[in-house]
C-alpha cells in the first residue's frame, strides 16, 4: 500500500512521538531524545552509539559532537549514517536513514552558548575517542582549561560542532499483538514523500 504525502507530513509525526515521549518522564524514560547513531569507517566497520537528539524539522535532525572523535570522522569521511529512536513505555520506534551534513557556524555558535559551562569546558579538554596515556590526564586538561578561560566566556572550539541528518528515509514502528507490528515507512521523492505499510 503506497501514497505520497507532504513534506512536512513524517516531521509532524516524529513531533508528536517526541512530545509523547517527553510527557512520559522520568523514571520511565528520562532521556526521550536519546538515539542510538550508526557511522560506517573507511573499511566498512559499522558502529553505534547512544546520542541526544537537540533539534528537529523538516530539514532534518540535529546533533552536536566533536569533529575529531570517531563518529566526526567517519562522519565527515563517509556522510551515510542512520538513527533509531525506541520509546519503550510508548511501544514506539522510528528509523531514520539518511545524510548527514555539518551544520552552520551560526546554528553551532548558538547551541554551544546554551551549554552548561562544564560542558563547554569539557568539549576543549577532551581529546574524544582518543587513549588516556597517563592517569590524571583529563583532570589536568579540564584545570587547563579553566586556568585559559577564568572569568571569560568560553568560545566554541573549532573542532566541535553539529551535524544534520537529513533523511531520504524514516520509519514508524508500534508494538501489536501477535508480533504484528504497524510498519509505515516514509520515503523521500522529488515531489514529497512516499508512504507505504510495510509487511511486520
Amino acid at each position: 500500500m503506497s501514497d505520497l504525502a507532504p513534506i512536512a507530513e513524517p516531521f509532524l509525526r516524529f513531533q508528536d512521538l517526541l512530545e509523547q515521549a517527553k510527557a512520559v518522564g522520568a523514571p520511565a524514560l528520562p532521556e526521550p531524545t536519546a538515539f542510538a547513531l550508526g557511522t560506517v569507517s573507511a573499511e566498512g566497520q559499522p558502529a553505534v552509539r547512544i546520542l541526544l537528539l537537540k533539534a528537529v524539522d523538516e530539514r532534518g535532525f540535529v546533533f552536536y559532537t566533536n569533529y575529531e572523535s570517531r563518529k566526526g570522522t567517519e562522519l565527515l569521511a563517509h556522510a551515510r549514517a542512520a538513527m533509531c529512536f525506541h520509546w519503550q513505555p510508548l511501544e514506539r520506534q522510528v528509523r531514520v536513514e539518511g545524510t548527514a551534513r555539518p551544520v552552520s557556524s551560526e546554528e553551532a555558535d548558538a547551541y554551544f552558548a546554551s551549554r552548561a559551562r562544564g560542558s563547554q569546558l569539557g568539549a576543549w579538554a577532551s581529546l574524544q575517542s582518543r587513549p588516556i596515556t597517563t592517569p590524571g590526564d583529563l583532570e589536568a586538561r579540564v584545570a587547563e582549561m579553566e586556568a585559559r578561560f577564568a572569568g571569560a566566556p568560553v568560545p566554541r572550539p573549532p573542532h566541535w560542532s553539529g551535524f544534520r541528518l537529513v533523511p531520504h528515509r524514516i520509519e514508524f514502528w508500534q508494538n501489536m499483538p501477535s508480533r504484528l507490528h504497524q510498519r509505515d515507512v516514509y520515503l523521500r521523492e522529488p515531489e514529497g514523500w512516499r508512504r507505504e505499510t510495510l509487511y511486520p
